[in-house]
């Protein structure tokens, strides 16, 4: 069976103090406590601006072992450049500490804007770029221009590097769009956004990537018994190389078969402070 991580989508949210984190609690500590509570937490600054070597080393040190952190890739990738002639921001968002996370490091997530349609030609070229492993990410990263002013260029060791792919247009709801992920072994995330962006659940990887953004009301609702059940045994299926039978695909060709599936599972319906709780609650259930 593979390895199962549930975890939240952040970590800093004014409405969790005094609700999910203690009243007490400096907000200094806030990281260190939840990764006490989760085994995994994705790190959403890097979305809205390029971060530092020591900041992705302080979050290094602030977490237990056997800790793992997803990166959000920055916007400006995804929704600035929208994907094109991004071989320089690719560059410095490598360059900008990842590494600094050594065996922490897991997937990096690329979440694409709304208006942004599918383009077969546009996506094989980006995909095409994107590094395997941490030598390969260092290669790249070396690349980078003088928006970098302080840099992390050498891995500890060579590890690899997994990429999980979250689109929000309809034109995505494709054969071909599925067909390119898998030959390039990048996982569609599972985003549940009630009813808002599409919502797939092809395997396209070898590992699973859930962002579950609340199933009645975007970013706010939470997660009855019944829908944390039905997550509970699609979880079940994928870590046991299968796949549910009740699974939302676009594609009727099955993925190659596995005898296992790691799972990455993200809560991020934190407005009202839903995200943890759901978390925990979903956790238990897989026990």
């Amino acid at each position: 069976m593979g390895k199962t991580r549930i975890g939240i989508s952040g970590w800093r949210y004014p409405p969790w103090r005094g609700v999910f984190y203690p009243e007490t609690l400096p907000q200094r500590e806030e990281l260190h406590y939840a990764s006490r509570q989760f085994v995994t937490i994705e790190i959403n600054g890097s979305f809205y601006s390029l971060q530092s070597p020591s900041s992705y080393q302080h979050w290094y040190e602030d977490t237990p072992r056997n800790f793992v952190f997803a990166v959000k890739a920055p916007r400006y990738v995804t929704h600035i450049r929208r994907l094109k002639q991004v071989k320089k921001p690719l560059a410095n968002f490598f360059a900008s500490g990842l590494l600094a996370l050594r065996e922490k490091l897991g997937p990096l997530l690329w979440q694409l804007p709304p208006s942004l349609r599918y383009d077969g030609d546009v996506l094989e070229t980006f995909l095409a770029q994107l590094p395997r492993d941490t030598q390969a990410l260092a290669a790249m990263a070396r690349r980078h221009d003088r928006t970098i002013k302080q840099a992390m260029l050498t891995p500890d060791r060579k590890r690899s590097v997994r990429h999980a792919m979250e689109v929000r247009h309809p034109s995505f709801v494709s054969e071909g769009f599925i067909a390119q992920l898998r030959r390039h072994n990048v996982a569609l995330v599972v985003a549940d956004t009630a009813g808002k962006w599409p919502f797939l659940e092809d395997v396209t990887a070898g590992f699973m990537y859930l962002r579950l953004h609340g199933d009645k009301e975007l970013y706010a609702s939470g997660y009855t018994q019944a829908a944390l059940n039905r997550w509970c045994r699609h979880i079940d299926a994928w870590r046991m190389g299968t796949e549910p039978n009740d699974a939302r695909r676009c594609s009727e060709k099955h993925p190659r078969k596995r005898s296992s599936r790691d799972i990455y599972c993200y809560f991020d319906n934190d407005t009202k402070v839903k995200a943890p709780f759901d978390a925990h609650a979903l956790v238990r259930k897989l026990a």
